[in-house]
């Protein structure tokens, strides 16, 4: 029983790398085809950007997944998850600043304080780097149990970048709309979780 768990979890590593590496696949492939269309820039934006996004959200369904199914070795894919978030969204960053402003940091400094989408934007990105650095076993026993009170960061970040993400749009809402609903849910689903760890010990008695 043991030995199939082992199998059945590399399977499902071996699968969440092929999918989380689609898109960067997907994304080479287009550029060195010449389809990334009149903007090529902004389609390897837009393209990194969603991508940061939707692995976001799936790393936050792993644990409603893992209590409901009780399959409690999911929640070691957590870690690769949020890396490849922070991948994508380093990417979609590094696009923008090398790409698109080559390299101009005032511009970049001067768009953050003025742009309201790219200052949210860019409050996401930040927020993302401690969690990806803290990834490791090592940070996780430094910091104990202040380790999961900082990964907290995860939802701040997520609410951040559909804020962005919806004050970038400029007409189709549709998308951006499955998105925050999909962070709605996962949020909600926690809502029971976070309420009965923050009841006062004299209320729980």
């Amino acid at each position: 029983m043991q030995s199939r768990t082992v199998r059945d979890l590399a399977l499902l590593k071996t699968a969440l790398w092929a999918a989380c590496l689609f898109p960067l696949a997907r994304l080479v492939y287009a550029a060195l085809a010449g389809r990334l269309g009149a903007n090529p820039i902004e389609a390897v934006t837009l393209a990194t950007g969603k991508a940061a996004l939707v692995i976001l959200l799936i790393t936050l369904l792993v644990t409603p997944v893992r209590r409901i199914t009780r399959w409690n070795h999911l929640i070691q894919l957590r870690r690769p998850l949020g890396l490849f978030a922070f991948f994508y969204a380093l990417l979609h960053f590094l696009t923008y600043v090398v790409l698109d402003l080559f390299f101009d940091f005032a511009a970049v400094g001067e768009d953050i304080l003025k742009r309201p989408y790219i200052t949210v934007g860019f409050a996401a990105f930040v927020l993302l780097i401690p969690l990806a650095v803290t990834s490791t076993r090592g940070w996780i026993r430094r910091l104990g149990k202040r380790w999961q009170t900082l990964h907290t960061l995860i939802y701040v970040s997520s609410v951040l970048a559909i804020v962005h993400f919806f004050w970038k749009t400029k007409a189709d809402f549709r998308e951006v709309k499955v998105y925050a609903a999909i962070l709605a849910a996962l949020l909600l689903v926690r809502v029971p979780r976070w309420y009965r760890r923050l009841r006062p010990v004299s209320v729980r008695r």
